[in-house]
């Protein structure tokens, strides 16, 4: 029989994410009428919030769903069966959403590119100006890798579609980005926004949505792929412009909340304490690869994630093993490799509820967890984070 654990679990998984008591306590509100004065108020409150932290004007609709609805809402609204898609490839993410792509028949394209490295955006300007009959109906790009621990730079991305002069929609994935580091859908010409609730905003899983433009909601138009939950010509007409069905009425109690918290410490405010805990986190991953040990899984410190590290294992150890005496020892729960990193890689999450303290006491628990499974590495990982810290980087 397992022991019970002491203490509060220390959950350093890269989503979803710490949940913060307030948000708990607003999600606790009871059932009310989704239709009532009170609840299309605090609705409505949500709906601009929301836009403002997407940096958005144009359209939001909601799904009772995870990121995965969203992102299947994305394609079957603007694209028709045999259409393609060019896809950025960043990871296991980026993968994930080819394959539905083509489940749901939409041709794939993907635009390869190393996932410690990136894609080269030279590269992808020069794949789009080959396109010269505009087979390419969208590009997808995930804006932050959660598997790799690697951003993509979406502005990059958009000028180089704009380079092309390609009419192609801009799809962008920023489940484990928004809410944790700059994302401007107008500014960067971003046409589908996808977002999830249960990481930058600190809230349950269960709830996803999609920030469309004018010119995507114009390709909606011409759409013919089998649609009818996610369909927005029909969600467009209901009060609450989203939703066929129940609204999920204690999400937005919760929503409201986040929002609340957003604004009160301010998002640039936000976007600083995630790139000081990330920098803490790269600061000890960087000492603990002396002596052959763990090391950073990104190369390329431009695109370095400031919502999750993802650390390579020494040759012959496994992450998993690592993680398991981090679990059953410290209490501390960390994320494991995707796919063909299973094993390889462990991941650190510093998105949403944290703090310095929290960072810490993950990062020393991790260094302990190292000694007792007798994995090569540089002791003084957490001294390291401690001194980045301090300097307020």
């Amino acid at each position: 029989m397992t022991k019970a654990a002491r203490g509060r679990l220390f959950f350093a998984n890269p989503g979803p994410t710490n949940i913060p008591d307030s948000i708990l306590r607003a999600v606790s509100q009871g059932t009310v009428d989704f239709m009532s004065a009170d609840f299309l108020k605090l609705y409505d409150a949500c709906m601009d919030g929301l836009k403002r932290v997407l940096k958005t004007k144009q359209h939001i609709f909601f799904y009772t769903a995870s990121g995965h609805g969203a992102w299947e809402a994305s394609l079957v609204n603007v694209l028709s069966p045999g259409d393609t898609i060019l896809i950025i490839e960043t990871g296991y993410f980026s993968e994930s959403w080819a394959q539905m792509a083509e489940a749901l028949g939409i041709k794939v394209q993907t635009y390869h590119a190393d996932w410690r490295k990136g894609a080269d955006i030279a590269g992808l300007t020069a794949v789009l100006e080959a396109d010269t009959a505009h087979t390419i109906k969208a590009v997808g790009a995930v804006h932050n890798e959660t598997a790799t621990g690697m951003a993509l730079p979406l502005p990059d991305v958009r000028a180089a579609i704009d380079a092309a002069k390609h009419p192609a929609l801009l799809m962008a994935d920023t489940i484990s980005s928004l809410g944790c580091f700059d994302f401007e859908m107008d500014a960067w010409g971003i046409d589908i926004a996808v977002g999830g609730s249960q990481k930058g905003l600190m809230l349950p899983t269960g709830m996803s949505f999609t920030g469309v433009s004018d010119k995507a909601l114009k390709a909606h138009k011409t759409s013919t792929m089998p649609k009818h939950y996610m369909d927005w010509s029909a969600m467009i007409g209901r009060r609450h412009k989203s939703f066929i069905g129940t609204v999920p009425v204690s999400l937005f109690y919760g929503l409201a909340e986040s929002l609340r918290l957003l604004n009160d410490e301010g998002l640039d405010e936000v976007f600083a304490r995630h790139h000081r805990l990330g920098e803490a986190v790269r600061a000890a991953v960087k000492i603990w690869s002396g002596n052959n040990g763990p090391q950073l899984f990104c190369l390329n410190p431009s695109r370095y994630s400031d919502s999750v590290t993802a650390i390579m294992m020494p040759e012959g150890t496994n992450g998993d093993a690592l993680r398991a005496v981090c679990m059953e020892r410290f209490n501390v729960s960390l994320g494991g490799g995707l796919g063909p990193l299973s094993g390889k890689v462990f991941r650190i999450g510093h998105m949403g509820d944290l703090n310095e303290p929290m960072i810490l006491g993950t990062l020393a628990s991790v260094e302990m967890a190292l000694e007792i499974a007798n994995i090569p590495h540089t002791k003084g990982g957490v001294d390291a984070a401690m001194a980045s810290l301090a300097m307020g980087q």
